[in-house]
């Protein structure tokens, strides 16, 4: 299972690359582009679109996403609220742009979800929306879903709900010079807010018993003609506003489950099988866990940079499997919880980019207007959660793809070479078959030796190929 998460890069012009990519198009059967009709569909509604009523632009919204991101699905805003906080996170609109049962609405559920790979998307929507007059972009007057929320001194939400009304983002800001302002003391006070808040929400989520595993990421750079991988720390800025992404979701959750109809982002809590697994990883690696000691404060005290605790790390994604959605009408459903979160949870944040954002901020538009949610978003509800599966199991499939075609192309001239890896996994059953993590380039790969890898310690290995072609990569431990 990667551990790594992948991070967009810039459109790759390395012609091994642009077939690769191709390719890979292909052999999945992913479109190239939006049909005719849905592209003519979207023209009209970008010129088309009719504000709402209530004008929110007094509210000095900006957006921070990863740099040249034009898909802005968020702009928010933290200010005091007497001993607490107020929160203002205005979501674009989509539903204003895409007529239910019209020719961008089917394709939307065809797709499910924008697909990223390695400097390409296939978008859910054509980019005259989800680049153009749907996104948040600075200075636009833009139809938002605009959500309040309250939190008290200790971060607990006290109020939350959501309306239309049209907005406008102040800035467009990225996560890397945002927080080199934060660094250095020159930033907006507003982000000293949301560190404020983003610190206290973390601190409640882990006296819950949620989990957060501090997996190093992949980032991609090309220098001088050459491609080269390496892992990267995120930003703190970035956890602080994923935060506010997980209080919005909480608080949409909480009003479907009060209005007694609509879908939640679901995962059961592990069995003791698992947990049982885990204990015995740790003593492998001879980490020391306590009887008394619950595996979320476990897994907090884990450090990234050890070696042996990156493996135990990987080992606790084991816990977070089965994922899903769950649509309910009436009573909630007999596991409303998303474990790794403590909480019941939705997606509603990010409508551009993930279609049943879409359908959850109508259903808390409608209900905290004191109505029935429309009958367009009532119909989908039960069949959104295999929609979502699907388009879930497709975006990993291309991501997966389109990464392993990089690290051969990066790969490539380095054939023979020894690289020093870390045993981050073994296969079930077999612990002579196994995952290690290479640092320099920044890889994960499968191993297979002739005696039993040392779990969480370092090898040597060897590339014995290393094909853009058929996107493989081979290692033997030296």
């Amino acid at each position: 299972m990667p551990i790594t998460r992948r991070l967009r890069i810039n459109a790759p012009t390395d012609p091994i690359l642009v077939q690769g990519l191709a390719d890979i198009r292909q052999k999945m059967h992913l479109p190239d582009a939006f049909p005719p009709e849905v592209e003519a569909a979207a023209h009209d509604a970008a010129t088309n679109v009719k504000l709402p009523d209530l004008d929110r632009t007094d509210i000095p919204l900006v957006t921070i996403d990863p740099p040249g991101s034009m898909d802005l699905d968020q702009a928010m805003y933290l200010e005091r609220n007497g001993d607490g906080w107020r929160v203002y996170y205005a979501i674009a609109d989509v539903a204003s742009f895409v007529v239910p049962g019209g020719t961008i609405d089917l394709e939307a559920n065809r797709r499910g979800e924008t697909l990223y790979g390695i400097g390409h998307a296939i978008p859910l929507h054509p980019t005259v929306l989800s680049e153009g007059a749907a996104s948040l972009l600075p200075g636009q007057l833009r139809p938002a879903l605009l959500w309040t929320i309250d939190l008290d001194a200790s971060g607990a939400s006290t109020g939350a709900k959501v309306e239309r009304a049209r907005v406008k983002s102040r800035r467009q800001c990225d996560y890397d010079s945002v927080q080199a302002t934060i660094d250095t003391g020159n930033a907006d006070p507003m982000w000293g807010l949301l560190k404020q808040v983003g610190e206290l929400r973390r601190q409640r989520a882990q006296k819950l018993g949620a989990i957060s595993l501090p997996l190093p990421e992949q980032e991609a750079t090309q220098v001088d003609g050459q491609w080269t991988l390496a892992y990267r720390a995120r930003h703190p800025v970035e956890d602080w506003n994923e935060q506010i992404s997980l209080l919005t979701g909480m608080a949409a959750a909480g009003i479907m489950l009060k209005g007694q109809v609509g879908i939640l982002r679901t995962l059961p809590q592990p069995d003791p099988e698992a947990i049982a697994h885990l204990r015995q990883t740790a003593a492998n690696l001879k980490l020391p866990w306590p009887p008394e000691r619950a595996y979320p404060t476990f897994i907090d005290t884990l450090d990234p940079a050890d070696p042996a605790q990156v493996a135990m790390l990987v080992a606790c994604t084991r816990v977070l499997r089965g994922a899903g959605y769950t649509s309910f009408h009436g009573a909630p459903p007999a596991q409303p919880m998303q474990s790794a979160l403590a909480a019941e949870y939705t997606h509603a944040t990010a409508p551009l980019r993930r279609l049943v954002d879409r359908y959850s901020g109508e259903v808390c538009v409608a209900l905290c207007d004191g109505r029935p949610p429309p009958d367009w978003a009532l119909a989908k509800l039960d069949a959104l959660p295999d929609t979502m599966r699907m388009a879930d199991r497709t975006a990993g499939e291309f991501e997966h793809a389109t990464i392993d075609l990089l690290e051969a192309v990066v790969l490539a001239p380095r054939v023979g070479d020894g690289f020093p890896a870390i045993v981050t996994s073994l296969e079930d059953g077999d612990a002579r078959t196994g995952t290690v993590m290479i640092h320099d380039p920044a890889i994960e790969t499968r191993v297979h030796a002739e005696q039993d890898l040392p779990l969480g310690q370092q090898v040597s290995v060897k590339l014995l190929e290393a094909d853009p072609a058929t996107r493989r990569i081979r290692f033997e431990l030296e």
